[in-house]
């Protein structure tokens, strides 16, 4: 039989069905659906904001059942061209039988674009500028026969606060006119990242290196180790969770196959709860004893330290390197200064996870930031040991930070472009030796663009506050180096953070003079 005479039925009433009737009504239906009226249209939402905290708001919200229904009805005018049902031609089945047998996979599809829907007009109703993904449970959302759909959810948002007055501020601001002999003793570190340890007879000295078998112990019970750790004897050893303070006399004295103790002191923010704040003992095995011999300063190190022609050359990079360390010094103090103003009577609380969340990006922004004013690998990693073990104060803070000059970057209507990121990553690049294009393509697989941005956005609004400043000179001094940092955890975790790490680790390539610390 042709197609043309052939009759279908309805499998649920087996009533005949003209096939001519049921294709115009596909038709129509989609004709209606490509009209897009319904797509335009606002959903009925009845939306219950309340706020449990400064950041935290807990949102209930209703769809009408007229919304539902609006839904359904568009997801079955999309299906019905294709619905392939048994018994039928595709496209050619009764509307009622395609809405019997499709009926729940056609809710997890409504059921979906609502929220959608739903998510971006309470964002657009309401203005909650969020800091975070909404916290929603999709599994615990449904989409009801009868009556309207109610969902809920947590979202983190931006605490509303009145701007503090940001013109007009003081602001301390470092100077220093650099000489031969700042530039010698940068040099002196420059040399010393391309020196090798060599075995010494004697007993350890401060600023002699110690190869060691390192445990960390809770009583008789081992936490952590490491095996051939390299260690510079200094006052104080930094590790990611904490620090021992009086390292440099702990070790005096010591030689090789001596095991010497000490109490390491775990900070208050360490990844394993259980230690917080407590005394734990670290066990150094001394296998050799090292010390630091500095290169010949010839021809093939110049070219390795970046092509240079003589030593001029080179003193001259040093100096230049030296110049920018202070800037990102006069930044630091300037945003320190003017951001504890600014914070003062900032007194609001952010939520515990907030916190843990945002210390991760806390920690790229300062690690990239560091990477941009080509610090070394030594004191970006102090750095880094310092912030985790004081990950909430410093976040809380920064948090903070970020709010008032995300809201003075709105009112100023400051914004960030594709060029003043890019004039960043130069910057990074620059400093690491690394080519543009692959600093960017680290950062991006770090996802730490959007870091990046923030650390720009922030660096311009400070920028503009210190032009409305009152500038006092004070004396630039040279921080002494008196902390050794190890990439170790004693507790036995890795840091919450690792993508921090990861990040300043891909944003870093080369061993020039950018490794000129600002330091003794």
């Amino acid at each position: 039989m042709a197609d043309s005479d052939r009759h279908e039925t309805d499998e649920v009433t087996g009533d005949p069905i003209d096939a001519g009737e049921d294709q115009q009504g596909v038709v129509d239906q989609q004709g209606a659906t490509e009209e897009g009226g319904d797509e335009a249209q606002k959903l009925q939402l009845d939306v219950d904001i309340e706020s449990r905290s400064t950041c935290e708001r807990h949102i209930t919200a209703t769809v009408s059942r007229d919304d539902v229904e609006r839904y359904f009805d568009q997801e079955f005018s999309e299906l019905m061209p294709q619905a392939q049902v048994p018994g039928f031609r595709p496209g050619r089945a009764p509307r009622k039988l395609v809405e019997s047998r499709f009926r729940k996979d056609v809710a997890d599809r409504v059921k979906s674009h609502l929220l959608v829907d739903a998510l971006e007009q309470i964002h657009e109703d309401h203005d909650l500028s969020p800091i975070s993904e909404p916290d929603l449970d999709l599994d615990a959302v449904n989409v009801p026969d009868e009556g309207p759909m109610t969902f809920e959810f947590d979202l983190e948002v931006r605490p509303e606060f009145d701007l503090p007055q940001w013109k007009g501020l003081k602001v301390e601001k470092p100077t220093r006119e650099f000489t031969d002999e700042d530039v010698d003793r940068a040099m002196r570190n420059v040399l010393a990242n391309r020196g090798r340890l060599v075995p010494k007879d004697g007993p350890v000295e401060p600023g002699d290196y110690i190869t060691t078998n390192l445990k960390f112990k809770l009583g008789d019970r081992e936490l952590s180790s490491a095996e051939e750790e390299v260690i510079r004897v200094r006052p104080v050893l930094s590790f990611r969770d904490g620090q021992i303070t009086g390292f440099d006399k702990i070790m005096a004295g010591a030689t090789s196959g001596e095991t010497r103790t000490a109490e390491a002191e775990i900070s208050e923010d360490a990844p394993n709860a259980m230690l917080r704040g407590k005394q734990i003992t670290g066990e150094f095995e001394v296998l050799e004893v090292k010390r630091l011999e500095l290169p010949t300063l010839d021809e093939d190190l110049l070219e390795d330290l970046g092509g240079f022609d003589n030593e001029a050359d080179l003193r001259d990079a040093i100096l230049d390197q030296l110049n920018d360390q202070l800037r990102y010094e006069q930044r630091r103090r300037a945003r320190e200064q003017v951001t504890a103003a600014l914070t003062e009577s900032a007194n609001w609380d952010l939520p515990p996870e907030t916190l843990r969340r945002q210390s991760q990006r806390e920690l790229q922004r300062a690690v990239l930031e560091l990477r941009s004013s080509g610090f070394s690998e030594e004191d970006i990693r102090r750095h880094e040991n310092e912030l985790r073990q004081n990950s909430r104060a410093s976040t809380a803070r920064a948090m903070k930070e970020h709010f008032i000059l995300e809201r003075i970057a709105e009112e100023e209507e400051i914004e960030v472009d594709e060029s003043d990121l890019d004039a960043e990553i130069n910057r990074i690049a620059s400093q690491s030796g690394d080519s543009p294009r692959r600093v960017r393509a680290k950062l991006e697989k770090a996802n730490s663009m959007d870091v990046l941005r923030n650390q720009v956005i922030e660096r311009i609004v400070v920028d503009r506050i210190l032009e409305h400043a009152e500038f006092t000179e004070v004396p630039f001094r040279f921080e002494p180096t008196d902390v050794e940092a190890i990439d170790e955890a004693a507790g036995g975790h890795g840091s919450e953070i690792p993508e921090a790490q990861q990040a300043g680790d891909e944003a870093a390539a080369g061993g020039r003079p950018a490794e000129a610390p600002i330091r003794e």
